[in-house]
C-alpha cells in the first residue's frame, strides 16, 4: 500500500482500529495523521502507534491522499464542510458514518472520489466486516485503494446499490450486539439452571466462537442451514431446543429487529443529511 499520507478525521475506536491495522500491515506511522479534539486521545495514538496526532482537522487534511471521515453522523456535515477548503478534489474520501449518503458527502466535502464504508466493532481486533459503496463514476484505482485500506481490519465486500448500505448497517454494523445478546441469554439460562458463572460464561463464549469458526470455513450460502442440520439429531436435545425457537417465531423476531435497525439508518440520513441538514445550517 503506497500512500504518502493518510489522514483520519476523528480518533475514536474505528479510527484507532484502522490505524492499528495499517501499521501492522507495514504502513509507516509517519504517513498517518489523526485529528481529534481530545488531547488524551491524541497522546494515546501517538504513543501507541507512532502516528502524527493533531487537534486541527484542516491541518490533517491538507496534502492527504486519503481522508477517512471517522466521525458520528450528527457531526459529519459540519466536519465535512469545514474541511472542504483544505481538501484537494483528487483526494480519496472514505466515510465510516452510518446513514450519510454519498451525494451529501460529495456535496459537502467537494471531492470527486467518495466511498462509503460500513465497518463493525470487531475491526478493533482485526476481525471486522466492512461493506463499501461507490457509484460507477468512482474508478477502479480508488476502489482498490479503499478496499486495501479497509482490508487492514478484516474482510471487505461491495454493494451495488446505495440503499443496501442501510441493510448492511442493520446486519453487520449492529450485528455484533445481536450475537452478544444471544450469548448473554445462553449464559443467563445456564446460570438459572445451576452452572457456575465462570463455567457458563466460558462455555457460551467458546460455543459462539467455535460455531462462527465452523461457519466461516465456507462461503457457501447454504452452509449455515447445512451445519445446523449436521448438529441436529432427529429427536435429540438440539432438535428440542430449535423447535422452541421456531415456535416462538425467532426468525420473524430477527427479521423485525434488522428492519428496525435498517429504518433507523435511513432516518439518520434524513436527520443529518440532505435538505434537513442544509436547512439547519445553510447550503455549503
Amino acid at each position: 500500500m503506497n500512500i504518502a499520507r493518510l489522514s483520519c478525521i476523528g480518533g475514536g475506536n474505528m479510527a484507532t482500529a484502522l490505524v492499528a491495522g495499517l501499521v501492522k500491515r507495514g504502513m509507516p506511522p509517519a504517513h498517518i495523521t489523526v485529528a481529534d479534539p481530545s488531547e488524551d486521545q491524541r497522546h494515546r495514538l501517538a504513543a501507541d502507534y507512532g502516528v502524527i496526532a493533531v487537534a486541527d482537522n484542516a491541518a490533517a487534511a491538507r496534502g492527504a491522499e486519503v481522508i477517512v471521515l471517522a466521525v458520528k453522523p450528527q457531526h459529519m456535515r459540519a466536519v465535512a464542510t469545514d474541511l472542504a477548503p483544505s481538501v484537494d478534489p483528487q483526494t480519496l474520501i472514505l466515510s465510516v458514518a452510518a446513514g450519510i449518503s454519498h451525494a451529501d458527502l460529495t456535496r459537502w466535502v467537494g471531492a470527486r472520489s467518495v466511498i462509503r464504508t460500513m465497518p463493525n466493532r470487531p475491526a478493533i481486533d482485526g476481525l471486522g466486516a466492512t461493506a463499501l459503496y461507490a457509484p460507477a463514476q468512482v474508478g477502479p484505482a480508488a476502489r482498490a485503494l479503499a478496499e486495501s485500506i479497509m482490508g487492514a481490519v478484516g474482510i471487505t465486500v461491495w454493494v451495488d446499490q446505495e440503499p443496501q448500505m442501510d441493510t448492511v448497517t442493520a446486519l453487520s454494523g449492529s450485528g455484533p450486539a445481536y450475537f452478544f445478546l444471544f450469548m448473554e441469554a445462553l449464559e443467563t439460562a445456564a446460570l438459572a439452571r445451576g452452572l457456575p458463572p465462570l463455567v457458563a460464561h466460558r462455555l457460551a463464549l467458546e460455543t459462539g466462537f467455535g460455531a462462527a469458526s465452523m461457519a466461516r470455513s465456507t462461503d457457501s450460502v447454504e452452509a449455515l442451514g447445512r451445519l445446523r442440520e449436521q448438529v441436529t439429531s432427529k429427536g435429540g436435545t438440539t432438535a428440542a431446543a430449535l423447535a422452541v425457537f421456531e415456535a416462538s417465531g425467532l426468525r420473524d423476531i430477527v427479521s423485525r429487529a434488522v428492519g428496525a435497525a435498517e429504518t433507523r439508518a435511513a432516518e439518520l440520513a434524513a436527520e443529518h443529511g440532505g435538505a434537513a441538514a442544509d436547512a439547519a445550517g445553510g447550503n455549503p
